[in-house]
């Protein structure tokens, strides 16, 4: 069995026109790929709309944090539809 623990991994990505750099693991980075391919969006476009999600809160994380309580809540609905 591989070892899921790894480093962050930093990418651009480009949110409203402006490029931003986000630090997550492989492990998430691979789920957001495989969810904009699922949803037939860019990984930018996903990121866009997780970012207006979580600015909406009343006290907003940081981005990655958002993405990947987003990733892994959007997971365990999706499990729990099947």
């Amino acid at each position: 069995m591989t070892v899921p623990f790894h480093p962050p991994v930093k990418r651009s990505v480009e949110i409203a026109g402006h490029k931003t750099s986000i630090s997550l693991e492989p492990v998430f980075w691979d789920m957001l790929r495989q969810r904009a391919s699922c949803e037939g969006i860019p990984i930018n476009a996903l990121v866009a709309r997780i970012d207006a999600a979580r600015l909406e809160a009343e006290t907003p994380p940081g981005l990655a944090g958002a993405i990947r309580v987003w990733l892994v809540s959007t997971s365990a609905r999706t499990a729990a539809d099947e």
